[in-house]
């Protein structure tokens, strides 16, 4: 056996040990429990992504994919980005009415 077949045989088993790793990331975002948990999952998938990317681009000898993989980078980033804005605008909102809600019944309490 030379070398590359080795070498393409490992590409190929590192490919199979990420996409089922993607699945279990996967199966954590649609479970949770909470949302911060599933940001991560989301986040650890896009990184996973890029990986196989990066993989299939050297194991196929294309260029283009390396590019490729940097925008799906610079994307995953601000995807996670606004999934945080989101949940942080969506938790201090939730806590702004939580806290009214507390005024109101210790001012009907005295």
């Amino acid at each position: 056996m030379t070398l590359d077949m080795f070498t393409d045989k490992v590409y190929s088993v590192v490919l199979v040990i990420l996409a089922i790793m993607v699945l279990v990331c996967l199966f954590r975002a649609v479970i949770g429990p909470r949302v911060p948990d599933r940001i991560v999952s989301v986040n650890m998938m896009g990184t996973m992504v890029m990986v196989i990317i990066a993989i299939l681009a050297v194991k196929n000898n294309e260029g283009y994919l390396a590019d490729i993989c940097v925008l799906y980078a610079m994307i995953s980033f601000l995807a996670v980005v606004v999934l945080c804005k989101v949940y942080l605008g969506v938790y201090l909102e939730k806590k702004k009415t939580d806290d009214k809600k507390k005024e109101e019944t210790e001012d009907g309490d005295h």
